[in-house]
C-alpha cells in the first residue's frame, strides 16, 4: 500500500512540469490577415456561434458585421466595415480573421 501511494506521488511530481508548460497557440485577439496575400482562412471544425464570430470581428476593429454564413469547411463568411469600406471577411476555427476586397 505504501509503495503504491509513493509511486503515485512520484509519478504526479514527474508529470506536473509537462502540464504546467502547456501554452495556447492562439491569442485572444488574433490580428487580421488579408486573404489576398495567400493567408487564407484555415478550414476546420468550428465551435463558434454566429454571434461569437461577429463579436470576434467587432473586437478586432470591424464595424457593422452583417449576417455571417458558416460553410461546410467550418469558416464563417460575410461582410464587415473596415477603414470606411465594406470588406468580405472570414473567421476560421481558430478565430483568425481574413479579409478580401
Amino acid at each position: 500500500m505504501k509503495t503504491t501511494i509513493l509511486a503515485a506521488g512520484l509519478a504526479s511530481i514527474l508529470l506536473a512540469p509537462g502540464v504546467l508548460a502547456q501554452t495556447s497557440t492562439t491569442s485572444p485577439l488574433p490580428s487580421p490577415r488579408p486573404g489576398v496575400d495567400g493567408q487564407a482562412p484555415l478550414p476546420g471544425a468550428n465551435s463558434f456561434t454566429e454571434e461569437q464570430a461577429r463579436a470576434r470581428l467587432r473586437d478586432n476593429g470591424y464595424g457593422n458585421p452583417g449576417k455571417l454564413a458558416k460553410g461546410e469547411d467550418g469558416i464563417w463568411r460575410g461582410q464587415a466595415e473596415k477603414d470606411g469600406a465594406m470588406r468580405n471577411v472570414a473567421v476560421d476555427y481558430r478565430g483568425n480573421i481574413s479579409i478580401s476586397n
